[in-house]
This record gives C-alpha cells, sequence and structure tokens, in this order.
C-alpha cells in the first residue's frame, strides 16, 4: 500500500473513523458488552438500548452528567447511520423492532483494542505447533511424486508405532498445564476470529445483493443480460478463495460425523484437570453453537440473491403480458375507429374458405358391436377361515410426539438430522412414522431437505427382522 491508498483509508474507511471519534472510547466499551463480550449478534433496539443505559449509568456517574449528555437511542441512531457505519440496522420479516449487528471494520477496531492493552500469557508454542501442522499439510497435500508420499506415510506411521510402544511400556506423556493453557488460548481466539470473518463473508454477501437491487432498477437491456449479468456477480464471490472457504466449512459443519466429533471434542476438553481453573472454560463446549446462527444469518444473505432474481423473472413477465394487452387493446380501438368509414381500396387479404374433400372408400366400413356376456351370478364365500385381525391392526402416528422428540434434541444442539433424531428415539411405528417426520419437515419453517446428500433410517419389526430405508438428508433447525 502507498500513501495515496493509506490516505483513502484514512478518510473513507469506517475503522479509521471510529479510532478518530470523540466518543470512541463510549463506543467501543458498548460494543464489547453487548456483541463481542458476550459473543452475541443481531439485537434488538431495546435489548441494545438498555446495555447502552446500563454503561452510561455507570459513566456519568463517576464522570459527571455532562460527559455524555445523549440519550442511548441517539446513539444508536448516530452510530447507524451512513455517515458513521459502525452498526448495521435492519429489519427482520415480521418483526417491526430494528435489530442492529456489529459491523466487519468497527468488530476489527475492537479486536485490535482488545491487543493493545496486552496479555499475561502469550500463545507461542502451539502457535509454532500450528504452523508446523499447516506447513507440512501444505508441502505434502502438493506433492505429486507417489513415493516421496509414500516415504513421508511410513514415517509417520514409524513415529505412530514408536508411539503407541512408548504408552505400552507405562511411558505417557500428558500435556503440561501452560502447554494446555496455551492451546486453549489459541483456540478460544481462532473461534473468535471465525465469527469475525462470518461478518466479512456476510458483508460481500450483502454488497452483491445491494448491486443486485441496483441493477434491477436501472436495467433496460433485456432479461437474460440482466441474469447473466447477475449470475456472472454471484459466480465470483462463491468461487473466489474467501467463498470457497466458507463453503467447505459449511460442508464441515452440515456433516454429522464431523459434528459429533467436534462436539466430542470440546466437551472432553473441558474435563482436561490442568484447564480446571481456567475462566470461562465452559463457553468452549459450546463454540460450535455460536457458529451456527452466524452461517445461518450468511446463508440467509444469500437466499436473498435468489429471492431477488425470482421476484425480477415475476416482474419480467408481468410486464410482458401488460405490453401484450396493450397491443391487442390498441388493435381493438383501431378497428373500432375505422368500422364507421373503412380504407379504400383493398387493404386486407383473408384466404377463401375452402371444402375438405373426403373420398367414399377412405370411410371405414360398418362393423356391427360386439355383445359380451357377463356371468353375473352370485356365489357366496366361506369367509370362516379369513382373518380379520387386519381390519383392526389399524394404528395412528402421533405428530405431536415426533415434534416432541425433535424439540427434545435440538434442545442440547442448533440443528439435527432426522438420523440424529431417530438415533435418540428409534422409530416405533416404521415406514409410517418416517413419512410422518418427511410431512414435518415439509411444512415446519425450520427444517431443510437437502436432495443432494441421503441418509440411512433403520427400524426393527416385531419378528426381530430390520428393515432399511434411504431418503434425502433432513435438517432440523431450532427456530430463532
Amino acid at each position: 500500500m502507498d500513501f495515496y491508498a493509506i490516505n483513502s483509508l484514512r478518510e473513507n474507511h469506517a475503522g479509521w473513523s471510529l479510532l478518530r471519534a470523540q466518543n470512541a472510547p463510549l463506543a467501543l466499551t458498548f460494543f464489547m458488552a453487548a456483541f463481542t463480550g458476550p459473543n452475541q449478534r443481531n439485537l434488538g433496539r431495546q435489548q441494545l438500548i438498555d446495555v447502552l443505559d446500563d454503561v452510561l449509568f455507570g459513566l456519568r456517574d463517576r464522570e459527571g452528567e455532562d460527559k455524555f449528555p445523549r440519550a442511548a437511542g441517539e446513539y444508536l441512531d448516530d452510530w447507524a447511520g451512513p455517515e458513521r457505519a459502525w452498526l448495521r440496522k435492519y429489519y427482520v420479516p415480521g418483526e417491526d423492532e430494528p435489530h442492529y449487528d456489529l459491523t466487519a471494520a468497527a468488530e476489527d477496531v475492537v479486536r485490535w483494542v482488545e491487543n493493545l492493552r496486552g496479555r499475561d500469557f502469550v500463545a507461542t508454542q502451539s502457535r509454532l505447533t500450528s504452523i508446523f501442522a499447516v506447513l507440512k499439510q501444505l508441502v505434502q497435500q502438493s506433492e505429486t511424486d507417489p513415493e516421496v508420499r509414500l516415504a513421508e506415510l511410513q514415517r509417520q506411521k514409524d513415529g505412530i508405532d514408536a508411539e503407541m510402544q512408548r504408552i505400552r511400556d507405562g511411558n505417557i506423556r500428558v500435556m503440561t498445564g501452560p502447554e494446555a493453557l496455551d492451546h486453549l488460548q489459541q483456540l478460544t481466539a481462532l473461534a473468535k476470529d471465525l465469527l469475525s470473518d462470518f461478518r466479512e463473508v456476510e458483508q460481500n454477501f450483502r454488497k452483491l445483493d445491494r448491486q443486485v437491487r441496483e441493477q434491477i432498477a436501472t436495467w433496460y437491456g433485456t432479461q437474460g443480460e440482466l441474469l447473466a449479468s447477475i449470475f456472472a456477480n454471484q459466480q465470483d464471490i462463491s468461487s473466489s478463495l474467501q467463498g470457497r472457504t466458507f463453503q467447505g466449512f459449511w460442508d464441515y459443519l452440515m456433516s454429522p460425523q464431523l459434528r459429533t466429533e467436534l462436539q466430542d471434542l470440546l466437551q472432553r476438553a473441558t474435563q482436561i484437570e490442568a484447564l480446571a481453573k481456567t475462566d470461562g472454560l465452559h463457553t468452549v463446549a459450546n463454540l460450535h453453537q455460536d457458529w451456527l446462527p452466524a452461517v445461518e444469518q450468511t446463508q440467509a444473505t444469500v437466499r436473498q440473491l435468489s429471492q431477488q432474481m425470482r421476484r425480477l423473472l415475476d416482474d419480467k413477465v408481468f410486464l410482458e403480458n401488460k405490453r401484450i394487452m396493450q397491443l391487442i387493446r390498441s388493435v381493438e380501438s383501431g378497428a373500432l375507429g375505422t368500422r364507421e368509414s373503412p380504407p379504400s381500396g383493398v387493404f386486407m387479404e383473408i384466404d377463401a374458405p375452402s371444402v375438405d374433400v373426403v373420398l367414399p372408400f377412405e370411410r371405414p366400413l360398418y362393423e356391427p358391436s360386439r355383445k359380451v356376456m357377463v356371468d353375473d351370478a352370485v356365489l357366496t364365500a366361506d369367509d370362516t377361515d379369513v382373518d380379520a385381525g387386519a381390519l383392526f391392526s389399524q394404528f395412528h402416528v402421533d405428530k405431536e410426539r415426533l415434534r416432541g422428540n425433535i424439540d427434545a434434541v435440538l434442545s442440547d444442539a442448533g440443528q439435527a438430522t432426522l438420523a440424529e433424531v431417530t438415533a435418540a428415539y428409534p422409530l416405533s411405528q416404521g415406514l409410517a412414522e418416517v413419512v410422518a417426520y418427511y410431512q414435518l419437515a415439509t411444512e415446519s419453517d425450520w427444517a431443510t431437505i437437502n436432495p443432494e446428500q441421503s441418509q440411512q433410517l433403520s427400524w426393527q419389526l416385531p419378528d426381530g427382522s430390520i428393515r432399511e430405508a434411504t431418503l434425502e438428508q433432513i435438517i432440523f433447525g431450532r427456530p430463532a
């Protein structure tokens, strides 16, 4: 970056303007108390006003009433205005109260200020270990020579065998307290950085959505050219490094096996004896639950693009139909205007009517209808050996019970697949219960059916045999 690029950032970047603001300490204190401290997003206006009132009350008590004379709502409106752009103000569908979220620029400033105060414990060993791990993966996964890769795998295998032998001999090396604290600090820092990345990715998608809206409002070309331009912009975002890594993270987070493994590792990390006295250790077990709302909000922004394109197509069809009706009305009005005074000479040619010639021999000959004899004799069946149990063995699938099973599983997780629900509450009514779950998913606004993924469900019949069914992946989410 040269002098002019840096000067442009100083004049136009929202984060730089936050650092230069007179009320920067107040704004940063509030941002930490409301957003980054409790790790929250998408807060309502009244909730934010309550938090800001608490901050202002403490400051006015020590600094005086004249230090911050404005009301909390005025501060929010100022910080969310286009001149500041430190907060993003928006409305959630179905709600009248505005919601706020921290912008990516403001969050970068908050992280930078937090790092200025220094740390009592600096993670160095874990960072070095991570550098070696990433560097090894980069080099090894980019190697094209099969002999080199096989030799590296053999070396890793020998190391694993040697470590297993040391454990069998009773020589078990356990991570020390400083080492465990080092890795825990890096884990929490990476988790916070990941949430910060979500805000930046979401902001890029919102920019694309805004560009799409502007193109639709000012477009005068053909519909195909507009759609091609929109798809090209969306493809640029999806194929970028940021878009591909976000999609990779989404696929990783949607894998039930990997999510279960991640949750198990986080739970076991909280049980490490060397970290028992660490503050905020319980928040480590819920790291993955903080990611789900952030990812869902980013995906919702992407869905808005599809809605915009669908609305574009509907509007274009309406305008085309309206134009056709206008042309028809103009033709009718022109015909009525020339009815009393038609133009002279030949002004229209119509083909003369003609008679279709049908040769007599082309007609089929008469064929008498056939009479079918029906034996209508009624026979009395002997029903003494008929098993009528099937008429009384009907059963009813209780959908409320199935909803209760889904809610019970979602009480411990942000979302769950149908396979996870049936694993916790096995199928007792066979295929009928599977169909009921599928119907609940199609009727719910918080369920997603992914046709590109499949899942297998199994249940046991009364005779002990096992039945299996393969269907599309169904993901139930917790209502916001």
